[in-house]
């Protein structure tokens, strides 16, 4: 089990890293240590404090990446891509993870990271539902997938998935932000 600390030190490296929209409050965050599908990888410096995190799910078909993060002052350094490349040789299934769209050098430099370790940028249109009830804010995002490219009945599959378990987004709720 996690302890308080490392978990502390995952949160506060999220904070750094994600803009709210993108990330539960605290309390929510902590709950999904004890969901059965959720992963929590952690990397950490020689005084055990963390540095980086990849936190992931792990379904029957796919595992998805829902954030992977360094301390911003140590980025750069291959830490993120150590853990990516040990989160996808856990197993043997697909990996899924979501990517801002290609509009700043920022964002495409990110897609480009996960290029390079192999993940396929989907064509698919796809809207990220909320993750804090009180935002109700949702975010254009496009999937990205590993060893290939989803096929439009994969990425259905997907997608469905993904509302219901990572977002408890209701089957009426996904419906309205998919068309």
């Amino acid at each position: 089990m996690m302890l308080q600390k490392q978990f502390d030190q995952v949160f506060k490296i999220m904070k750094q890293s994600f803009p709210a929209a993108e990330y539960r409050e605290y309390s929510e965050q902590k709950k999904l240590l004890s969901h059965s599908c959720y992963r929590l990888l952690t990397e950490e410096n020689e005084q055990n404090e963390v540095i980086g995190f990849l936190a992931g799910w792990e379904f029957e078909s796919f595992r998805y990446v829902e954030h992977l993060a360094v301390s911003p002052n140590i980025r750069g350094g291959g830490i993120g891509k150590r853990l990516m490349e040990r989160f996808m040789n856990q197993s043997d299934k697909p990996v899924i993870l979501e990517v801002e769209l290609p509009e700043d050098e920022l964002k495409r430099r990110r897609i480009g990271f996960y290029e390079r370790l192999g993940f396929c940028l989907g064509d698919h249109s796809y809207v990220q539902p909320p993750l804090r009830a009180v935002s109700q804010q949702t975010l254009p995002l496009q999937i990205m997938s590993y060893p290939a490219k989803l096929t439009p009945t994969q990425f259905e599959m997907v997608r469905k998935l993904l509302y219901k378990e990572v977002y408890g987004a209701t089957s009426a709720y996904a419906h309205a932000y998919n068309s």
